[in-house]
């Protein structure tokens, strides 16, 4: 397999868990704060924010780290 697809493999795989991650931890938090002030459990504009910004970061992620292999190894 050339270097940069194998990059390309490991950084969409990093970004996928880093997005899933993210968005695990702030809906824990959501949950959290929902059961502490009796509401239904929603996601506020800041939450939601930093979900779409780790998304739109995984999406540079891939192509980065292709280009990164295939400098070093390539």
């Amino acid at each position: 397999m050339h270097v940069a697809i194998e990059g390309l493999l490991i950084g969409a795989g990093i970004g996928l868990f880093l997005v899933a991650m993210e968005y695990v931890l702030i809906r824990k938090a959501v949950i959290e704060r929902a059961e502490r002030y009796k509401r239904k459990a929603e996601f506020d504009v800041t939450e939601r924010g930093r979900v779409i910004s780790m998304a739109r970061f995984a999406v540079f992620l891939p192509p980065a780290f292709a280009l990164a292999f295939w400098i070093i190894w390539g």
